[in-house]
C-alpha cells in the first residue's frame, strides 16, 4: 500500500529541482512578452460551475471533463480550459465596456483524455485573450504575440498553421450532408485522412467547385498570394469566400510584423473547440507529438454569458514546449550567482553572517552543515548537481 501512495496516477506527474526550474523559466519568458503588448494579468478559479463548460459552450466534452458535486448538490468541474472562464469574467466585470480588453493568464487544466503513449491530463498553459475587437489586425496580432513568446523560449524551428472555421462550414454547409456524414468527415481531416474524404464524397452529385474545394483541403499555402488561387471555386460559397479572403488579409498584416516566415495556412482545418467562428492557429515543433500552443477567433462565445462582444485567444501549452526542447536537445539558461556555505557548528555565526550579505545583493545562497556522516564523493555529487558556482567552507581546518 505504502508503494502505491509514492506514484502518481497515469497522465500527471511531479516536476523537481531543474525540471521544475526549467518550467517556470518558460512561464516567466512567456509572461514578460505579453506584457510587452499590454496584457494585464487575470487569474480564474481552478473549480467551475459545470454550466461554464456545458455543451452550449462548445468546449470539451463532457465526458472528458473531471466532475464533482459540492455540499449543496451544484455540479462542479475542474476546468478543462480557461478561455470559458475568462469569458464568465469579461461578461461580468465589464459588462458595458467597448473599448479592447486585453489579458493573460497562466494556469493548469485538466483533462480525462486517454494518457495512452503518456499523454498528460494535467497541463500548464500561459495564455492571451483580446476582446471588443473583431478586426483582422486583432487576428494577426494574436498570431505576431504567439510567435514572439515560441521565440522567447528559445525555440527556432517551429510552424504555425492558420486555417479558418468559415472554410470548413461553408463547404459543410453548402453539401447538407447531414449530422453523422459531417462528423466522419470531420474525424477524417483531423486525421489527415483526405483520400477518405474523397473517397466518401465521390458518389456524392455535388458541384464540381465544391468538389475542387474538398480535393484541396488539405493542401497547405505558403503565402496570403497563394491561398487566393482557391478564389475562382469559392464564388458561390460567401462563408468559404470570406474566409480566404481573410486569411489573405492576415497575411498582409504578418507581413508588416515581419513574421511571415513562420506561418503558412490551412484553410480546411477543422477548429479545435465548437465555439471558433473565425481565423484558427496551432503551433508545431519537431520533438512534441501535438499542438505546442492553439488559439482562435470567438465572436459568440462571450454572448453565452450575457455579453456581445467579438475576442481572440491563444493557449501555449507550457508542457509540450519543455517536450519539444528536450528532444531538439536545446539547454536552458542556469541560474547565476548559486552560492554554497559549508560550515561546521563552531563557525554558524559566521556562515550566516556571509549568507546574509550575498543575499542583500539578491544572491541565491545556500547554508550546509558539514557532517562526518556524509563523505567527500557526496558532497561533491551534491555539488555537481546543483551547479553552484561558488563554494566557501568554515570549518576547523579551513
Amino acid at each position: 500500500m505504502k508503494k502505491n501512495i509514492l506514484h502518481t496516477p497515469d497522465g500527471v506527474r511531479d516536476l523537481y529541482n531543474e525540471q521544475c526550474e526549467n518550467k517556470l523559466y518558460l512561464e516567466h519568458q512567456f509572461r514578460k512578452v505579453l506584457r510587452r503588448f499590454g496584457y494585464h494579468p487575470i487569474q480564474t478559479p481552478t473549480l467551475e460551475f459545470f454550466d461554464v463548460f456545458n455543451s452550449q459552450v462548445g468546449s470539451v466534452s463532457s465526458k472528458n471533463m473531471y466532475k464533482l458535486f459540492d455540499q449543496e448538490g451544484n455540479t462542479m468541474v475542474i476546468r478543462p480550459d480557461i478561455t470559458p472562464s475568462i469569458a464568465r469574467c469579461v461578461s461580468k466585470y465589464y459588462p458595458e465596456s467597448k473599448m479592447p480588453i486585453r489579458m493573460y493568464y497562466l494556469g493548469n487544466t485538466f483533462v480525462n483524455n486517454s494518457s495512452y503513449q503518456g499523454r498528460l491530463k494535467e497541463v500548464t498553459q500561459v495564455g492571451a485573450e483580446l476582446i471588443n475587437n473583431a478586426h483582422v489586425d486583432g487576428d494577426a496580432e494574436m498570431i505576431m504575440m504567439m510567435i514572439h513568446a515560441l521565440l522567447s523560449a528559445g525555440l527556432d524551428e517551429f510552424q504555425i498553421s492558420i486555417g479558418h472555421a468559415g472554410f470548413f462550414e461553408g463547404l459543410v454547409k453548402a453539401t447538407n450532408l447531414g449530422e453523422e456524414l459531417t462528423d466522419r468527415i470531420t474525424d477524417l481531416i483531423l486525421n489527415r485522412n483526405f483520400w477518405g474524404v474523397k473517397e466518401l464524397l465521390e458518389p456524392l452529385k455535388l458541384d464540381a467547385d465544391l468538389k475542387e474545394l474538398f480535393a484541396r483541403i488539405g493542401d497547405l499555402y505558403p503565402d496570403g498570394e497563394s491561398i487566393l488561387k482557391l478564389l475562382p471555386f469559392a464564388q458561390k460559397y460567401p462563408n468559404v469566400k470570406e474566409a480566404i479572403h481573410r486569411l489573405h488579409d492576415i497575411y498582409e498584416v504578418l507581413k508588416l510584423y515581419g513574421v511571415t516566415q513562420y506561418v503558412s495556412f490551412d484553410p480546411g482545418m477543422p477548429e479545435m473547440h465548437d465555439y471558433y467562428t473565425g481565423v484558427i492557429f496551432n503551433a508545431y515543433s519537431f520533438g512534441s507529438g501535438e499542438p505546442i500552443a492553439k488559439g482562435g477567433r470567438y465572436d459568440n462565445l462571450i454572448g453565452h454569458f450575457g455579453k456581445d462582444a467579438p475576442a481572440i485567444g491563444f493557449a501555449i501549452v507550457v508542457d509540450q514546449i519543455m517536450m519539444a526542447l528536450n528532444n531538439q536537445k536545446k539547454e536552458f539558461p542556469r541560474r547565476k550567482n548559486r552560492l554554497l556555505i559549508m560550515y561546521s557548528k563552531e563557525h554558524l555565526k559566521e556562515a550566516i553572517s556571509i549568507a546574509n550579505e550575498h543575499r542583500s545583493k539578491d544572491e541565491n545562497v545556500e547554508l550546509l552543515l558539514i557532517s562526518s556522516k556524509v563523505s567527500q564523493e557526496e558532497y561533491n555529487e551534491y555539488m555537481k548537481v546543483n551547479n553552484f558556482d561558488t563554494i566557501i567552507r568554515l570549518d576547523e581546518d579551513k
